[in-house]
């Protein structure tokens, strides 16, 4: 089975690729089938996380196991892509390069049960063109409030040089 794999930039502009791969094929595969499409070199860090249909970040498979203790995380290569994309419209979200946070949306859109006379992965549609540089991403904090017997017992100073 082919499944065909919409993946969306997440920028102000439309930057869209589409990919076909086989649903046997890893998310490691994936991967590189991703930054191959975007101009990407693959070499660094990336995860892929399980999302619902609202794009919230669910658990994480990074590219490389980077926990203390090894075979604590689940990678890219030991997942097939049928495993986290099971139906139409399943989604994951997918982090590019920790330090600039290239970020994508990516959704099953199509399951064809029909072999492919491509070589998979192919890509199959473009959209846009990437930016120069990815977006700045901004972090909100919950704001937790300290109780009034707290802010006594709390001192800045203390974890300051």
């Amino acid at each position: 089975m082919v499944y065909k794999i919409r993946i969306i930039l997440d920028v102000e502009d439309n930057v869209i690729r589409d990919i076909a791969i086989l649903k046997n094929d890893t998310l490691e595969d994936l991967h590189n089938a991703i930054t191959n499409a975007f101009g990407f070199s693959g070499s660094e860090m990336a995860s892929f996380y399980l999302s619902d249909e609202e794009w919230n970040q669910g658990e994480e498979f990074p590219l490389f196991d980077m926990s203390e203790t090894p075979g604590e995380v689940t990678q890219m290569l030991d997942i097939p892509i049928k495993e986290v994309l099971t139906k139409t419209n399943d989604k994951l979200i997918y982090v590019y390069d920790f330090i600039f946070m290239w970020s994508f949306f990516v959704e099953l859109i199509e399951i064809n049960e029909e072999e492919s006379t491509n070589e998979l992965p192919h890509l199959l549609f473009t959209l846009g063109d990437i930016p120069n540089n990815a977006p700045e991403k901004k972090f909100k904090s919950e704001n937790f409030d300290l109780d009034e017997d707290d802010e006594d017992d709390f001192d800045i100073g203390e974890y300051l040089d």
